[in-house]
């Protein structure tokens, strides 16, 4: 029986994995994208535990960035028992967000060799647990963004540092904005070109994406032509990683896409209830590697507790 506000893992046999992928196919098919904030800049952030101010990351990041733009932007969510304890009350009738963490389980290797010394092997188990956001919490208190001096990765400039302390190659000129896997460069038009110097930062931190994927950097397949399936796969990583790092950095994360990449990643979604667990996975190892490069963030993660990040990873070997 599911105990939906103890913050207990749920028993049931529900298909979390194809709940999930409903959820964002039936969006999808509906010609909306539905992890884009609805305004164009300013996003409160990442969503954020309220009780703890940990970050979530992977899957749980665009479900509950999904959740916070419905509701309003507030990033804060919390179990029912985290609300109680801090004297919060859910209020009456108000719906949770499924969330989703792996815990590693020892169990017997059948197939290992009859003297191996370690007959065990470790299976990642899937817990759900329902969180709700500051919106749907009475007595939280009134969520105040943090101003640059807390998180001075929300400066205008955060972009140019990422993208110089990379070291990637960016030229300029033209009327594209692409990566170039064989040539391992990144192409842009003029800054002036854009509507607002957070476009151009938004765009460039796209390509950026793309960059990461080379085979020395964290290792993706862009050997996908336009309009192949494994592009629109590509694809669909790249932009959730704009969101995930927009969010963090305060900037747009709308950027463009065709919409036959959106076709694609629907049919795909249907193909494999599990796809999006990995492309959100994949999506927070881009965030991670690119926001490593500006210097206060990456001192701010490194004294950070790393145990959600551990989950995060868990749900792309699992998915």
């Amino acid at each position: 029986m599911m105990r939906h506000r103890s913050g207990k893992p749920f028993t049931d046999r529900r298909d979390h994995y194809q709940e999930v992928t409903d959820r964002i196919v039936a969006a999808l098919e509906a010609g909306t994208r539905p992890w884009q904030q609805p305004w164009k800049n300013g996003a409160p952030g990442m969503p954020v535990n309220a009780t703890t101010g940990r970050r979530y990351h992977g899957i749980n990041t665009l479900i509950l960035a999904m959740t916070s733009f419905a509701l309003g932007g507030d990033p804060r969510f919390c179990s029912y028992k985290q609300a109680s304890d801090r004297g919060w009350q859910v209020r009456k009738g108000e719906r949770g967000t499924t969330v989703f963490f792996f815990k590693r389980m020892l169990v017997e290797d059948r197939n290992a060799a009859p003297d191996a010394e370690d007959r065990t092997k470790a299976i990642p188990m899937l817990r759900a647990y329902t969180v709700f956001n500051g919106s749907q919490i009475e007595g939280i208190p009134a969520y105040v963004r943090p101003d640059t001096a807390e998180t001075p990765w929300r400066r205008p400039e955060a972009a140019d540092i990422i993208l110089a302390n990379s070291k990637a190659v960016v030229r300029f000129g033209g009327d594209r904005a692409f990566y170039s896997p064989s040539l391992d460069f990144i192409q842009l038009p003029d800054p002036a070109a854009f509507n607002s110097a957070e476009d151009f930062a938004a765009t460039a931190l796209h390509e950026a994406a793309h960059w990461s994927g080379a085979s020395h950097r964290l290792n993706r397949d862009l050997s996908g032509r336009f309009g192949s399936a494994a592009y629109a796969q590509e694809e669909l990583r790249a932009e959730l990683a704009s969101v995930f790092i927009g969010g963090t950095l305060g900037l747009p994360c709308d950027i463009p896409n065709h919409a036959s990449y959106v076709a694609s990643w629907a049919r795909k979604l249907k193909e494999d209830k599990r796809e999006i667990f990995r492309a959100a996975a994949d999506a927070q190892r881009i965030a991670d590697y690119l926001l490593a490069f500006h210097p206060d963030y990456a001192e701010a993660e490194d004294t950070a507790d790393g145990e959600e990040s551990a989950a995060s990873s868990d749900v792309a070997e699992a998915a």
